[in-house]
Formats: structure tokens, sequence, C-alpha cells
């Protein structure tokens, strides 16, 4: 059983509402989330209402074939009875006004799968049938099944708005939340506050599973679920497993350190990495191993706890300075570098960062590599994504990128991945999938290294 919850557009309630049901359902059965798009903050959420890890579904990453054996992975891997994936803004919002590459309806149409229509009803009642209609109507290989109506005012809207879609769309309402400001969640500069910091967003889940076990007929969305019909297409090989030597990679994750996706570890372990977890906030030193790996995150919220830790500063360091290979991604890149803003940190590469006030880079990238590097060989085009605040002044530097930038920004003048010894960092995040070569490198490179 699967369904895809999609909105009408953004901040229309899809992850307070899709997080919501899958806390309800995790209750009766083994649930496992998906997020569309390049998200590491809504899933975190899901993983913490259904107790598996959320996974990534994303056309600009995958193909098809990808795509239904990423998904059938995660079922498997969790031996889950329901996929639940949330969509990423609007049902038809992606790169392009016209076709279907990262957005929804292609997750949707891969995967053969009924949608659950999203929709901020505030003022709406008539209104609310043209805009379920015109979803409809703009593509019909989209199976819209159901419709859940956000923001209602009250009974009497409700069963207006309710009356209007489904006698003029043919469309079967299946819950509608009222107005509660409550329910809001906080946000940050990159998104919502992940769910691994705060400790009141548990009680904010199960105060979303409330309302949503109260308001939404869950009934109804599991015959909506159980409607879903096979899956089509082949499984398919997602990355390269070729590497037999056994390594150990450090993988820094904690409050700080939290964005990864959960394909790019998994395909580490494919090629025989054990991953050892650490944690640069809160431990004193790395642990035992042959490489670290070191992701996304928050690094400029939390950078005078960073500074403080010199311990744990001197032990990458001195892991570095022996030759030991370091692959960072954005939080991991200024982490790596001599300072943010003004607060020191690790010093493995020789720039300073900073914080701006308005984004840097929010774009996916296609990037080639131009020299062969911890990740990459040369000449190896891949796709990712970027979405930072901060900035690397390398004005009075020469650094040796890795990576010319097709489409995005990166580091500076169209370039990205910073090589110095035996460290890569870069403010492009890698998506296993669309770099299938990434974890093989990866491995092989850090064993012979």
């Amino acid at each position: 059983m699967r369904i895809v919850l999609a909105g009408t557009g953004s901040a229309v309630g899809k992850t307070t509402i899709s997080t919501g049901i899958m806390k309800v359902l995790s209750k009766k059965y083994k649930v496992q989330p998906f997020k569309i798009g390049p998200d590491y903050i809504d899933p975190t959420y899901h993983t913490l209402a259904t107790g598996n890890t959320s996974r990534n579904l994303d056309s600009f990453f995958m193909d098809d074939d990808q795509i239904r054996t990423s998904f059938k992975r995660g079922l498997k891997a969790s031996n889950s009875d329901i996929g639940i994936i949330e969509g990423v803004r609007g049902l038809y919002e992606g790169l392009s006004p016209i076709n279907d590459v990262g957005n929804s309806a292609s997750i949707a149409k891969a995967l053969n799968s009924p949608v659950i229509l999203i929709m901020n009803a505030r003022s709406l009642v008539k209104s609310a049938a043209a805009i379920v209609l015109g979803f409809k109507h703009l593509d019909p290989e989209i199976n819209i099944e159901g419709v859940i109506l956000n923001k209602v005012k009250g009974k009497r809207h409700f069963l207006k708005a309710k009356e209007s879609i489904e006698k003029l769309t043919n469309t079967k309402v299946i819950g509608a939340i009222p107005r509660d400001e409550s329910l809001a969640v906080d946000e940050r500069h990159l998104g919502l506050v992940p769910a691994l910091e705060k400790e009141k967003i548990a009680g904010n889940i199960e105060k979303w599973a409330d309302v949503v076990e109260e308001y939404i007929d869950l009934d109804a969305l599991i015959e909506i679920m159980k409607s879903s019909s096979n899956i089509k297409g082949k499984n398919t090989e997602l990355w390269k497993i070729a590497n037999k030597n056994p390594l150990k990679i450090g993988v820094a994750f904690d409050e700080v350190f939290n964005f990864y996706y959960k394909e790019n570890l998994e395909s580490l372990e494919d090629n025989n990495a054990k991953i050892i977890y650490f944690s640069p906030y809160k431990d004193e030193k790395i642990p035992d191993a042959d490489a670290l790996y070191i992701g996304g995150g928050y690094p400029e919220v939390f950078k005078k706890e960073l500074s403080a830790n010199e311990s744990m500063l001197k032990s990458i360091k001195k892991f570095s300075d022996d030759g030991n290979p370091i692959y960072g991604e954005c939080g991991g890149l200024i982490y790596l570098s001599k300072a943010i803003d003004r607060e020191k940190m690790v010093n493995n590469l020789p720039y300073n960062s900073f914080m701006t006030q308005k984004v840097q880079g929010l774009s996916y990238v296609i990037a080639k590599s131009l020299s062969d590097n911890l990740i990459s060989k040369k000449g190896e085009v891949f796709r990712g994504h970027e979405f930072h605040y901060t900035k690397i002044d390398t004005q009075n530097g020469k650094p040796n990128f890795a990576f010319e930038i097709l489409r995005g920004k990166g580091i500076a003048n169209n370039k990205d991945g910073i090589i110095l010894n035996n460290t890569l960092a870069n403010f492009i995040h890698v998506h296993a999938c669309s770099c299938p070569n990434f974890a093989y490198n990866f491995t092989k490179n850090s064993t012979e290294s």
C-alpha cells in the first residue's frame, strides 16, 4: 500500500498533516516514510513519528527505475506494510513550467500511486472545487483519489466545501483540519528546525497525530491506499558496488550535522564500509577510522559550541595532516574552514567562511569533475543540490577546485569542491543515485590512502 500526500502549493500544511498521519498509522501498521525532493529536515519528523528512517525520492536525481527500486528497498529495509510519501511544494512544481522533472507528480507516476491533495481552504468553498478540478484535469495520468482541507473555519465551512468538491469534481474529501495556530512548526533559515534538536517536537508530533485521528477519515485513506495497483518497471542497480577492502568511516552525526541521505550511507556500507557515528559537538575526539564524512547541517548556528570543543578540532586537523581522507558537504565544508564568522574551526582549509542575510545557493546542481578526486573521476558528470546562506572567502587564495558547475553556483566562479591534501569539501550535496560511483570511489580511495 502507498500514497502520495501532495499539496496545492507550499505552506499548506503538508509536513504537519503527513507526519500526523504517519504517527497515527504507525500504531497499527509498519510505516515507511518518504519525502519527495532534496530535503533533509522534513524526513527527521517522519523518522521520529514512525521509528523508520525517512528516505528521499527525487526525479532529478533518479530515473523511474531507480525511483521504483529505491521505494521497494525502503519498504524491505523496514519490513513495512505501507509507504507514505510526502510531496514537495505544489503537486506539479518542479524544474520546468511544463515537464515533471523534480516534482511530486513524477514520483506518483513512477510508482503508479494514488494521490491525496492537501489544500489550504481558508475562505474557499466553490473555488476549492475549481482548484481540485484543475489539478485533476491538468494531467489525467495523476490519480487524485482524495482531498484533505486545512485551516477550515468550522463545521459549516467544512460541509459546504466538502459538498462543492465531492459533487463538482467527484473526489472524496477525507478530512478537514481546523484553524489552529498552535499547530505551526518552528523554522529557521534553511527551513524547519530539525527534529533532532528539540525535545518538544516529539510532543508536537503527538498533537498532530491527535488532530489527524480526530479530523481525518483514516479508514477512507487506507481504502485509497489499498487501491494502489502494481508498481510497473524493473529493479535496477542504484550504485556501483565493487570495493572489496573493509574500512571504517567516521560519520559526523548529532544536533549540528545530520543532513545525510540514507542511500549515501547505505551505498558506503554496500562497498564494505563500517559506519561509526561521532559528534563534533559533544565528543572529545574522532573515532578510530580510515576516513571521515562530515555532512551538512547547522554549524553556523552552533559555531561557538563547535569552536569551544578544541580537542575535537585538533583531532580532525591531525587526522588530515596525517594524510587521511576527509569528505565534507556544505556544513562540513564550512566546519573544515579556518573560521565561521571569526569563530575558529578545524582550519583544514585555509579560508574563512561567514553567514550572509541572503541565500547564496538554492538550486539543483549538475557538476563535472575537473580531476580525479575522493568521490569521482575526471570527466564524470553527476547531480546534486545546494542550499546555504554561507560564503567561503577564497579571494586571497588559489584553491584547487574539483568540479565545474554546469548548473548551480558552487563556491566561486562556477567552481566547487576544494581539494587540499586528502580532503575534498564542497557546497554540493550529492545523492548516491545521481552519482553512482560516489561510494565506490570514496571507499576505494580511502583504503588506498
